[in-house]
């Protein structure tokens, strides 16, 4: 009923071979994926460090510089000096989301330290900035 294919998948040849490109394992993802989180999670301890200096906002920004560096494969991550200026607040939750992306993804890649690392976070900035709705000004 059917005609067999006589060609060629296309697939099979836009692609050439396989060492065309270079391809990444699922933990290589991971640990990129991981290591941005963890990176962007250092900025804003840096920011708040700036607004707020504290022997535990210090160790956690040494903790999370290590982690990053394990992750990159010693490469340490590049910081850069924050302004004192900012909400903590604000600073307090969007660290406390970016904890927890990085919880998410290092229970997924089976990392203890920094799904330990993660959670300390999480409730560290979750018990500075409650987050509760924000207050919203009547419309009028």
């Amino acid at each position: 009923m059917y005609e067999p294919i006589r060609t060629k998948s296309v697939h099979s040849t836009m692609a050439g071979t396989t060492s065309d490109f270079p391809h990444r394992s699922r933990e290589e993802e991971l640990d990129i994926q991981l290591a941005g989180h963890l990176s962007a999670l250092l900025a804003v301890t840096d920011e708040l460090r700036a607004l707020a200096p504290s022997a535990d906002l210090d160790t956690a920004a040494e903790r999370l510089a290590a982690q990053v560096a394990r992750l990159r494969g010693g490469r340490a991550p590049l910081r850069a000096a924050p302004a004192a200026a900012g909400e903590p607040q604000a600073l307090h939750r969007r660290a406390h989301t970016l904890a927890g992306r990085a919880l998410v993804v290092a229970a997924s890649r089976a990392d203890t330290a920094v799904a330990i690392l993660a959670a300390e976070r999480m409730d560290a900035h979750g018990a500075a900035a409650p987050a509760g709705p924000r207050e919203l000004s009547p419309a009028r």
